[in-house]
């Protein structure tokens, strides 16, 4: 005869953890340093995707800040010679290209400044003196080193705001109240000064006076030279709507110039041609 075999069981749940634990409870140092290391791993799996996207943020940022999506619509030269001025109503235009960001303007007046009457004419110091729209200063990256910019009012009256090598060439190194120069054969009062503008560094030498206060008090009717804030990626696609937006042709493709930056020639339904350029990072 044969012995019958005892029917086969199975491990309960509970059994189940007990034996499974049994490890845990047994080699509890080596179970913390198991956990220990899974958790590193976790965490320095979530850090390095953390930073790979705050590093693609970060530089998209310090790209945009080095100016490499700002244009510079310029002036250029008419077929006998002269100066061929952007109309009055292309900043305007300008702005209604879907990829633009933000556009401002300048326009040089024909003026002197001194820290008073009293220095000689001669004397310039080699400053100019602009006329500036109101939002130029983001436009261009730069900001306010003390006092304030110009605003809708103070953009009316004789006031002015100094670049930051005027300020150093005119011995002007903060700003109170009354202060002022001699602007156009009158007295301007100082409203602030800039701090340096790497991207558009004519602005350092430069007084900036709102465009209502230089066509009364200076007598400034001329045309503007345009900066222009494009979408990043949407740079070369801004170039060539410019010409279009004015009704003109692109005559040269835009190319790059060593030491300059992005350039591109056009011409405006006159034939009149003129610069768009966009400026080498610093």
């Amino acid at each position: 005869m044969t012995a019958a075999m005892p029917a086969a069981d199975r491990l309960r749940p509970a059994d189940l953890a007990r034996v499974a634990s049994v490890g845990l409870r047994t080699r509890k140092l080596r179970a913390g340093l198991s956990a220990l290391g899974i958790a590193i791993g976790v965490a320095a799996i979530v850090a390095v995707l953390g930073l790979s996207a705050s590093s693609s943020a970060g530089l998209l940022a310090e790209i945009a800040k080095l100016g490499t999506n700002l244009l510079t619509v310029a002036n250029g030269q008419s077929l006998f010679g002269g100066t061929a001025e952007l109309p009055k109503a292309a900043p305007g235009m300008i702005g209604r290209i879907g990829a633009v960001t933000a556009v401002q303007d300048t326009g040089t007046i024909k003026a002197s400044v001194y820290r008073s009457p009293l220095i000689p004419a001669i004397h310039t110091n080699a400053l100019s003196v602009q006329a500036a729209s109101l939002g130029l200063l983001p436009a261009v990256g730069t900001s306010i080193a003390q006092g304030r910019y110009l605003n809708a009012a103070t953009a009316q009256e004789p006031v002015a705001v100094l670049g930051a090598e005027a300020a150093q060439r005119l011995g002007i190194d903060r700003i109170y109240a009354g202060e002022r120069i001699w602007l156009g054969n009158q007295w301007f009062y100082l409203a602030g000064i800039l701090k340096p503008a790497v991207l558009a560094p004519a602005l350092d030498t430069s007084v900036l006076v709102g465009f209502p206060a230089a066509e009364h008090y200076l007598h400034f009717y001329g045309h503007p030279s345009i900066d222009v804030r494009a979408r990043t990626g949407q740079v070369n696609a801004v170039q060539s709507l410019l010409a279009a937006e004015q009704g003109g042709t692109m005559t040269a493709p835009a190319q790059d110039v060593p030491g300059v930056g992005r350039f591109a020639a056009l011409a405006d339904p006159s034939g009149a041609p003129f610069a768009v350029i966009t400026r080498a990072a610093a």
